[in-house]
């Protein structure tokens, strides 16, 4: 059975089989999603965002997902190599720290430039 992925904030969506990690899925669908372990739960870089409403459809966190995430479970945070995909989910890819340290900076100095 298939299932659709969609990966915001692109919007970007894949058709994968039941079961596949939405790591994997964001590989297909040319969805960055840094990683350095290849997805054996060790480098806690994957991180992905799942709402209340999709997060039965990623399956029950496993024992090394739970153990590395903790707390973060509970805000929806999910590791994407260790998330299948059970159904249609919906995940958000958090803004690189260092994109959005750029971003920032550049929103500031565009308010600094409206002043003068």
């Amino acid at each position: 059975m298939n299932v659709r992925i969609t990966f915001m904030p692109s919007g970007r969506h894949v058709q994968v089989g039941q079961g596949t990690t939405l790591l994997q899925a964001a590989r297909k669908a040319g969805v960055y999603i840094p990683t350095r372990c290849d997805g054996k739960a060790a480098c806690l870089m994957c991180k992905v965002h799942v709402s209340p409403e999709w997060a039965a459809f990623t399956g029950r966190p496993n024992d090394a997902e739970q153990r590395k995430l903790g707390p973060l479970l509970e805000e929806g945070i999910r590791l994407s190599c260790q998330a299948r995909a059970q159904g249609d989910v919906e995940a958000t890819i958090p803004e690189d720290r260092l994109k959005a340290a750029i971003r920032r900076q550049l929103e500031r100095q565009a308010m600094d430039d409206e002043l003068w």
